[in-house]
């Protein structure tokens, strides 16, 4: 009897579980909400290189978490699970103290993926064991920058060579230092302040790491590529400390010593000695002007003090420190930006009009802000132009609508070309005298593409400065001139009138029905007989269409149609 109904037996309990951490009472061996703690323990094998964390759960007493997968299901299934006299209880992020909880989110994505991955597993396991532990969770690249998240500023169970020590989690940098000392006969050594094996580098997936006996340290991008650099290059090579002459102190001083000035500590050598060796501030001059082909040319001097050369003039004889690194890297901004060099005038020069216009409205203010930019009339009266009408004038004679465009700030002769690229959707057009026209924010170039598209006008009509058109344009006009602003609209009063006059409010208030179809029109057959009068008032002329549903079938509609046409 009781196999028959072993089915709804655990039907009750599943439910019957989920309720018994609601239990209140005196039983100490059931926990409260939110008392439970979770304790990392990590290990470390340096030879190796490997690094896993296990985890213990409890309160009074801690469980250790011996399946990291199923602890993994519990959670996601809320079920309730036994781990010894002290701790039993519905599995629930919400069982768990607050500092527990990143923790946990961390046991969870990574139980995740030992749970599916052994699950997955082809079935030759079987014989060989699971394709993860299950136990711990290794700590890869991307693992390690995840923990450091959860655990930064916390001390830790750490094992390490045989030892266990509480290893605090910071951002703190390393104090890692190198010291150049003299020694005799005008010999220097350099040599770390520490035990270059004792430390070890870990490294994750957006950040380098250094352990040593009290702390694991996150690396800033700057520690790595200056401190911890050095340091690598000691511990790839075998060395404990490096030897230079003094004829490499030059060197020393304009290439090594720029980037790690803040780890270098000098023993035994004066003042003036480094000062000899030590490179002076480097200025930087970019001087920028066009050709006559139009090309960007830019000329570039060093300058440390009195001194000032050109990099690119090899014949030149220096015999003082330099700053290496600085000027590699002003040489290269030059190479990104797209400048060739110009051998023959030792300048560095760019020919391509796109690049040019990207330098002139992007990278100019990049170089402004590392270089002493200085530039020529000749520069300055060729950059990214907006064009302009000064005025457009408008008015309606002889029944024929005129405009004056004579106040174009354009040439009329290139128009045609700059429309074209327009139309294109370029970015910009470059002018005869050597200036660019933005293409993409200009209302006054969007404003001549829609009057020449729109009123099927020709670039000629443009170029004469005067265009003339049949008055019933007006309105569509109007649209247009609405679209662009700092531009001064001249109207005569005709065209005023005409503009005011087709204003749907003031048709209404100043156009009355005829008397004998106000009683028969409807609402809108007023309105349409309003319209045509009004266009007929202008000689603009109408269609009175099939669809437009104003009754022309019938004898309202004659008179109407009438009335419309009457002089």
């Amino acid at each position: 009897m009781q196999e028959k109904y072993r089915n709804f037996k655990q039907i009750v309990n599943v439910f019957y579980n989920e309720e018994i951490n609601e239990i209140k009472g005196n039983d100490d061996n059931i926990k409260k909400l939110g008392d439970i703690k979770i304790e990392p323990q990590i290990y470390y094998d340096k030879f190796a290189g490997d690094m896993k964390i296990e985890f213990k759960i409890g309160n009074k007493k801690m469980y250790k978490i011996k399946n990291l997968a199923e602890f993994y299901t519990r959670i996601i299934n809320r079920e309730f699970y036994r781990y010894g006299e002290r701790l039993q209880f519905v599995h629930s992020e919400a069982e768990f103290d607050k500092d527990s909880q990143e923790l946990l989110s961390f046991i969870m994505k990574y139980a995740e993926i030992i749970k599916y991955a052994n699950s997955n597993s082809n079935s030759n396991f079987k014989y060989y064991g699971k394709a993860l532990n299950e136990t711990n969770i290794i700590v890869g690249n991307s693992a390690i920058d995840d923990l450091f998240d959860v655990l930064e500023g916390k001390a830790i169970d750490f094992q390490k060579d045989a030892s266990q020590e509480k290893i605090e989690f910071t951002k703190e940098q390393p104090k890692i230092e190198f010291k150049l000392k003299k020694v005799e006969n005008n010999q220097y050594i350099i040599e770390p302040n520490i035990e270059i094996y004792k430390v070890n580098i870990i490294k994750g997936k957006n950040y380098k790491y250094i352990l040593d006996d009290k702390k694991l340290y996150r690396c800033t991008n700057d520690f790595e590529n200056t401190t911890l650099k050095l340091l690598e290059l000691f511990r790839q090579n075998y060395m404990t400390e490096v030897k230079l002459g003094e004829n490499e102190l030059t060197d020393l001083f304009s290439v090594i010593v720029p980037k790690v000035k803040d780890a270098i500590i000098f023993e035994n050598i004066s003042k003036e000695e480094i000062q000899k060796y030590q490179p002076k501030e480097l200025i930087i001059k970019v001087f920028l002007d066009f050709d006559k082909k139009d090309y960007l040319i830019a000329d570039v001097k060093f300058c440390y003090e009195e001194n000032e050369f050109n990099p690119l003039d090899e014949s030149t004889k220096l015999n003082f420190p330099r700053n290496m690194l600085k000027e590699t890297k002003a040489l290269n901004i030059l190479r990104q930006t797209g400048f060739m060099l110009d051998v023959k005038n030792l300048r560095f020069i760019l020919p391509d009009n796109d690049k040019i216009y990207e330098f002139l409205t992007q990278e100019i203010d990049y170089y402004m802000q590392q270089f002493d930019v200085l530039v020529t009339d000749n520069f300055k009266r060729k950059q990214i132009r907006t064009t302009k009408i000064g005025s457009i004038g408008v008015k309606v004679e002889n029944n024929l609508l005129e405009i004056d465009l004579n106040n174009l700030d354009i040439d009329p002769e290139e128009l045609e070309q700059i429309m074209e690229r327009y139309t294109l959707k370029k970015k910009y057009h470059r002018l005869k005298d050597g200036s660019f026209i933005d293409l993409e924010n200009s209302k006054e170039i969007e404003f001549l593409d829609k009057l020449v598209t729109g009123m099927d006008i020709s670039y000629k009509e443009i170029e004469n400065g005067e265009i003339n058109l049949p008055v019933y344009r007006s309105l569509y006009l109007n649209q247009l001139l609405k679209g662009i602003k700092g531009t001064e609209i001249l109207k005569n009063s005709e065209y005023k009138n005409i503009v005011n006059g087709l204003n749907k409010e003031q048709l209404e208030e100043s156009m009355e029905v005829p008397e004998q179809l106000n009683k028969i029109l409807r609402y809108y057959q007023k309105t349409g007989y309003k319209w045509l009068k009004t266009l007929d008032n202008y000689k603009f002329g109408g269609i009175l269409a099939d669809d437009m549903g104003l009754r022309k079938d019938n004898s309202s509609f004659i008179c109407y149609s009438r009335l419309c046409t009457k002089k």
